[in-house]
Order: structure tokens, then sequence, then C-alpha cells
């Protein structure tokens, strides 16, 4: 199998099953992998030299997407320390996390995911989770207190740093909308008066 005939093995069909066939149960097999999509650039580059190249640059980006993965994965892997094993490590790590959730196997929700975006961008750009809707994808943010110099230009750059990293880890994030100090609710303001005079201090 060449290199050109590589693609990402969960979105290969599996070994033996008829085109358009294949079972989510099944194995994908390596080389029977790289033998169809050999014939699918081979098909491509006979009828449309565009698409073709088109469609051998896909691969390449799938390739470098999943070997990127993969190799962070068997560096975390083998260099896990922790008590509870490699695990908590792959799962605050942005890259493994994007290919679980991917597809469909990352072990935590939405919410969970999200607080472990914001940790670990915490230390450079904290924020806070104020409120974040399902149906809609939105999600509402709080900005800390970074300890910047508070100009627009660094805390827009700030914001950009954190919203990418909470698509990585929850791509059903939507949109994000960030609270600024004047949508806040002011404490009530107390009206200090005279006590009204009593029966002993009455004239």
């Amino acid at each position: 199998m060449t290199a050109r005939a590589t693609a990402a093995p969960a979105a290969a069909p599996g070994a033996g099953a008829p085109q358009g066939t294949a079972s989510r149960d099944a194995v994908p097999n390596a080389e029977a992998t790289g033998r169809r999509v050999e014939e699918v650039l081979e098909h491509l580059a006979g009828r449309d030299r565009e698409a073709s190249a088109a469609a051998e640059e896909l691969v390449r980006l799938l390739m470098d997407f999943y070997g990127a993965g993969l190799a962070r994965i068997m560096h975390l892997v083998s260099s896990g320390t922790e008590d509870g094993g490699p695990r908590p490590a792959l799962l605050s790590d942005e890259l493994v996390t994007s290919l679980l959730v991917l597809h469909d196997l990352h072990p935590e929700d939405t919410t969970a995911r999200i607080g472990r975006a914001l940790d670990s961008v915490r230390r450079q750009h904290p924020a806070d989770v104020v409120e974040f809707d399902a149906e809609s994808g939105e999600l509402r943010l709080r900005a800390g207190d970074g300890g910047g110099c508070g100009c627009p230009s660094t805390n827009q750059q700030a914001r950009q740093a954190v919203e990418a990293t909470v698509s990585c880890f929850a791509p059903e994030v939507t949109s994000v909308r960030w609270e600024v100090p004047g949508d806040r609710a002011e404490p009530a303001l107390l009206q200090i008066s005279r006590r009204p005079p009593t029966a002993d201090t009455a004239p």
C-alpha cells in the first residue's frame, strides 16, 4: 500500500464488505482500505484532473491530522504517570479530544468538555461559564481578571484564543457571547435616612 492510498481508518469501509454496505461494527482493514482509496483516486484522475488533485490533497490532510493525533496519543500514553493512568492527560489534550469528539467517542458531556477547555487556558486567559444553551449552541462567558493591560486588541486576542480552544473541546458550541461589566446586575443601592422618632424621643 502506498502513502497515496492511505486514508483515515475511521472513515473506511470494513474489509470484505460490499461497497456501500459497510457495517459500523466491521473492523477496517488497512490494505483493503488503501486499495479502495487508490481505485477512487485513479478513477478521478481519468475523469477530472482538478477533482483528482483535490482528492489527493484531502487524503494528505486526513493523514496528517490522524497521524498527529496518533502520535500525540502514543506520547501521552507512554509518558502518563498520574494515578489515573493516561486517561486524564488524553481527555485534557486538545488534539486527542477533537478526534474523540469527531467520532462521538469522548466519554464526557458538553458541559464537562467546556470546563476542560477553559481550564486549559485559564492561566493565560481566565474565563467563566455564565450559561450554555444546548438547543441554540450559544455559550455565554464572563472574562476573568487576567492582569492584562485592558487594551481592546489584547482582549480580542484573548477571547479568540478561548473560543478556538472551546471549539476543539466542544464543537457543539456554535456561538460565544461575552458578558461585559455593564451587563452585570448592580447591587441595590441602600437609601440611608434618619430613623423616625420613637415614643421616647418624640417632643
